[in-house]
């Protein structure tokens, strides 16, 4: 039996309580230094980087990475990832778990589908962006894989976990022994896109007067939205804070039970299979839901037990820890073999999705176009949390359905987005192929995500402007 005083019982508490000093720090500074508060730069990226900067420097001194010291007990980036992992699918649930009153009538359901094709669309454009990058550098370069350009689509578009991952598959199968590094790599880069193309935009917008700094959310509270009708009271035999995290905790456990019962019987798919964990997430979320409601319907619970400001401020807080933990991860010395392919393919994935999603907010999403693209530019880029984090700088209080529509767009994004995980693992064997497939991919999404307005100019094209006036007669 272990000791209290042993490494293995601090070691997880030590790094949980550095990632919530450097939270503290960094809003310290933002709050002291004039400079940080016009950044706008979001607390936990600046906490984050901090954190960074401190890593590397010990690592210039001692030789070691911070987080490979005893006294964390060789926790390492391997537990940073982890706690990244974890906080992602945490968040997402506790955002699902919220009550969707009156917002998935038929224009939500449209907004929501487009903000799914919007988010295929961009991993595929991603992904051609990438591939004929890496085809065109692979001449004039040894060691480099062809095709591993589309690992842009995953580190940019879809985090750490499924760059690693296809990296690994990469390293593995095809000899592209830097494979995991390259990959992690660019979800790297693809975070200082996130958070250095985000905070640019936010300025050029404050500075036209579109949006203003947020943060002061709280002033406009009204007693109903901290606790709502017929709901549980705050404080009982059981604290409602506790019942909120119940629930959450309670869907992530059969998220993973849904992930073990599919890793066990399609066992060459564990790792993409885990890698959604998030996506199960919300599903198991909709469960739980489905559950509350089918029991209140029938009577049997009388009162409501989710509390949408609770869920709201713990989603913010696994957003905020995921954050911290995801660049506190990076590796730097991963970046030093193929510096120029990756500076290259990240400033050509940051040109692509920038223009891709300014334009789809702007024609689809007029109505809060703003809020939509800060969303899905910082989850095309960063993470799906760089996104909230983004969109709290504009709509701190999710006002817009900018924030729902990155939960509910999971279900169409990946019955559209499944087929480009096959072709990744078709792209080494079959590049050019793998490449008109993706390019045909992308004209397609893009014809049903503007569906609306191609057929709309195909109509009136097609019947002349004398024909129109005798059928209106």
């Amino acid at each position: 039996m272990e000791n209290f005083w042993d490494y293995n019982v601090w070691g997880f508490m030590s790094v949980i309580s550095v990632l919530l000093l450097s939270l503290l720090a960094a809003n310290a500074l933002k709050k002291n230094v004039a400079l940080l508060q016009r950044s706008l730069i979001p607390t936990s990226v600046l906490g984050g980087a901090l954190l960074l900067v401190v890593v590397v420097i010990y690592r210039l001194i001692t030789g070691d990475r911070l987080f490979d010291t005893a006294f964390f007990n060789n926790c390492g980036t391997n537990y940073l990832e982890m706690v990244t992992y974890h906080t992602l699918a945490l968040g997402f649930i506790a955002s699902a778990l919220k009550s969707s009153k009156g917002k998935l009538n038929k224009k939500r359901t449209a907004e929501i589908f487009n903000t799914g094709i919007t988010t295929v669309s961009t991993y595929l454009l991603q992904g051609v962006v990438g591939m004929v990058i890496t085809i065109i550098c692979a001449g004039f370069m040894t060691g480099l894989l062809d095709v591993s350009g589309l690992l842009l689509a995953f580190g940019f578009g879809q985090g750490t976990g499924q760059a690693m991952n296809y990296g690994g598959i990469y390293a593995e199968e095809y000899g592209f022994l830097d494979g995991k590094s390259f990959g992690l790599s660019i979800a790297a880069l693809g975070f200082i896109c996130a958070s250095l193309g985000g905070v640019i935009h936010l300025h050029v917008m404050r500075k036209q007067g579109k949006i203003c700094n947020s943060g002061n959310g709280d002033e406009n509270l009204k007693p109903s939205d901290i606790q709502g009708k017929n709901e549980i009271p705050m404080q009982e035999s059981i604290d409602k804070l506790t019942i909120q995290i119940a629930l959450i905790f309670g869907a992530y456990f059969l998220s993973y039970l849904m992930m073990f019962g599919l890793g066990k019987a399609l066992p060459g798919m564990r790792s993409v299979i885990y890698g959604f964990n998030f996506l199960l997430g919300v599903i198991s979320a909709t469960i739980v839901k489905v559950i509350k409601n089918f029991l209140k319907k029938h009577n049997i619970s009388k009162k409501e037990y989710t509390n949408d400001f609770l869920l709201t401020r713990t989603s913010n807080f696994f957003f905020d820890v995921m954050v911290v933990a995801g660049l506190a991860a990076i590796r730097l010395e991963a970046i030093e073999k193929y510096w120029l392919v990756l500076l290259i393919l990240a400033v050509a994935g940051f040109l692509f999705t920038y223009s891709y999603n300014r334009l789809v907010a702007k024609v689809l999403f007029k109505e809060y176009s703003e809020e939509q693209f800060m969303v899905m530019y910082g989850m095309l880029t960063g993470t799906a949390s760089t996104g909230i984090i983004l969109l709290r700088e504009v709509d701190g209080d999710f006002k817009t359905p900018a924030a729902d529509n990155i939960v509910y767009q999971n279900f169409p994004a990946i019955v559209f987005g499944f087929p480009l995980m096959f072709l990744a693992t078709l792209a080494p064997k079959k590049p050019i192929l793998t490449l008109c497939i993706l390019i045909a991919m992308l004209v397609a999404m893009n014809v049903v995500l503007f569906r609306s307005l191609i057929f709309r100019r195909r109509g009136s094209k097609s019947v002349p402007a004398d024909e129109k006036q005798e059928e209106t007669v």
